[in-house]
């Protein structure tokens, strides 16, 4: 008869087998991205025109103790374009994640200190990269930059 247990490790393992590291990272990469980019795109129009309104939102709402809102406003902005690209990419993995993170605790500890399970949802999704990089499917791997 078959512990339960046994069971268990069994399914672990095929679990292991059937979901690759890669697999993991990449879904990580790619869903971190899009909530960056996504508000990336909020502050801008056309390719990356900073909008009024995303001007107004540093000087009000976003209001940073150590930046100025229109230099905030040029950092957030680009910083949402430039670092979810690299991270589809796989490129840079590991720096583009550390710098989303970065901004991550930013936003939580001065704009939306409430809002922590959606950072921690963020973080959980960075802290991998970090750690890790952007595993075997990354350009990271295919240019070198990462060993296996």
């Amino acid at each position: 008869m078959i512990s339960p247990l046994s069971l268990y490790r069994r399914a672990c393992a095929g679990a292991n087998r059937l979901i690759p590291e890669a697999a993991l990272l990449l879904v990580a990469r790619l869903g971190i991205a899009a909530v960056f980019f996504l508000s990336g795109r909020t502050k801008v129009e056309g390719l990356l025109t900073i909008t009024d309104a995303t001007y107004e939102l540093f000087r009000t709402d976003y209001a940073l103790p150590f930046a100025d809102p229109v230099v905030a406003a040029h950092m957030a902005t680009y910083s949402e374009h430039l670092f979810p690209i690299l991270l589809v990419l796989g490129l840079f993995t590991r720096p583009a994640a550390l710098a989303l993170l970065g901004m991550t605790s930013v936003i939580e500890i001065f704009v939306y200190p409430d809002a922590w399970p959606t950072h921690l949802s963020w973080a959980g999704l960075l802290l991998p990269l970090v750690a890790r990089g952007g595993g075997a499917w990354s350009l990271d791997r295919l240019f070198r930059l990462e060993q296996a």
